[in-house]
């Protein structure tokens, strides 16, 4: 379930997440080591804000954010684990392909136009990551000027501009819960894999040969994460999401 409320001049969206449905289309369960606390990929909140020349996005999380591999010693935000996507879709056509690692497409009717990106890497690392595995959709990713981590919530500042301009009531939104993954596969965007079988530091339930979503929350209701097929290497299906809109 989602709820969604906007301000008289739709300066602003607020939407509420179900509490855990932290397990993707139903069947995902958390990496083994103790780092992954229950409720880490859980999202509760999401708000978007105008701020002057920016938009601050809110997002919370059902449990504190941490940051146990010290994100301040590689250039990082000051948290470790989450990694979060929020698409708009602003206006008519756009992309139905999505960020590499995520493994999903949004359906026809539902093209998101920009992206925004969370990520406890430094924009530096993000931008080289975009460069070189997502070069035809770099010119509708936006990275914040600013990242924080307070208690279970993180906000981040995006320039406006380069969003394509303020908050509005009449776009379509969503937003995925990934997993910052440091060392990642060549082709995914510092994203966690989803395999058969978890591990100390790999998501678990889904399959091993990247049809299935590795998205572990997302607004809204989760079947359209169900609606893949995953048979063989070169034999699968992935799964079409939506928007949601206020």
């Amino acid at each position: 379930m989602v709820l969604a409320g906007t301000s008289a001049f739709a300066e602003s969206v607020k939407f509420k997440d179900a509490k855990g449905d932290d397990n993707g289309p139903g069947s995902y369960t958390y990496p083994t080591d103790t780092v992954y606390t229950k409720g880490s990929f859980d999202l509760r909140k999401v708000a978007l804000e105008d701020d002057g020349d920016e938009i601050e996005v809110t997002v919370e999380v059902g449990a504190k954010i941490k940051d146990p591999w010290d994100s301040k010693a590689w250039d990082g935000n000051g948290f470790s684990l989450q990694m979060v996507f929020i698409f708009l879709d602003t206006k008519a056509g756009g992309h139905t392909k999505t960020i590499p690692g995520l493994n999903v497409d949004f359906a026809a009717g539902h093209e998101w136009d920009k992206v925004l990106i969370i990520s406890p890497q430094g924009n530096t690392r993000v931008q080289s990551e975009i460069n070189s595995k997502a070069k035809d959709l770099k010119g509708d990713i936006v990275l914040p000027l600013k990242v924080k981590a307070r208690g279970k919530k993180l906000v981040a500042s995006f320039p406006k501009d380069k969003v394509g301009g303020g908050v509005s009531k009449s776009w379509g939104y969503q937003v995925l819960m990934q997993s910052n993954e440091g060392f990642p596969d060549k082709t995914d965007l510092l994203t966690r894999k989803v395999n058969e079988y978890g591990g100390g530091h790999r998501f678990g339930g889904g399959c091993d040969y990247d049809w299935d979503p590795h998205v572990m929350d997302m607004l809204g209701e989760q079947a359209d994460l169900k609606a893949y097929t995953c048979k063989s290497k070169t034999d699968g299906k992935r799964a079409a999401i939506k928007m949601v809109k206020p």
